[in-house]
């Protein structure tokens, strides 16, 4: 069962990203701030429940949170400021887009850097943990699952309405076979050693 708080702070804030493993599109952060009686039974992390069930949670959230903001941080910025530092920029953008400044922030993971001296707590698989971050997952993940299908429909070689953008043998063979797009992050591994990509 996930916590609703990890302080006694009214404004606490939970704060998540998607997409820092894939090869193609932005890295996208939200942050949530929950009302105090804020209850639902299916939130889980996001990895843990399906897909219909995140676009279900989604409008849930976004109607019964007392706040919340969500930001991308595109391919060409991972690429120049790599990929963990474009994930904190996300969170800290995403705080950004809340309409309330939260008093306390819980991270998911073990890395954040310091957001308007606010207090902050990172905690290791919190997106499994607390209610906000768990709510700040869901919509990390759909604005970026939803993102990758608009794309999709630019490059539908690559399949990115199914993989969204990770290194899926699918993703790579299509990769090898047509090039990379101006979508894909020119930093990361596009594909394994022994299969050498011409950029």
């Amino acid at each position: 069962m996930l916590k609703l708080n990890y302080t006694n702070f009214n404004l606490e804030c939970g704060t998540d990203e998607a997409g820092r493993g894939c090869l193609a599109g932005p890295v996208t952060a939200a942050a949530v701030i929950l009302k105090p009686d804020f209850k639902n039974k299916t939130l889980n992390d996001s990895k843990q429940i399906s897909e219909k069930k995140r676009d279900l949670l989604r409008p849930i959230i976004e109607t019964e949170a007392l706040c919340f903001g969500f930001a991308h941080v595109y391919e060409e910025e991972i690429d120049t400021i790599n990929i963990l530092n474009a994930s904190i920029l996300g969170m800290h953008k995403a705080i950004d887009a809340m309409s309330k400044t939260p008093e306390f922030i819980i991270v998911d993971g073990n890395k954040f850097k310091p957001y308007n001296d606010i207090p902050f707590e990172t905690i290791i698989k919190g997106d499994g943990k607390y209610m906000s971050i768990a709510a700040a997952s869901i919509l990390a993940k759909t604005y970026r699952d939803e993102y990758m299908s608009i794309i999709h429909e630019e490059y539908p070689l690559y399949n990115w309405k199914q993989n969204k953008g990770y290194p899926t043998k699918e993703h790579r063979e299509a990769i090898r076979k047509h090039g990379i797009t101006k979508y894909h992050r020119k930093t990361f591994r596009l594909l394994p050693e022994q299969l050498k990509l011409e950029l």
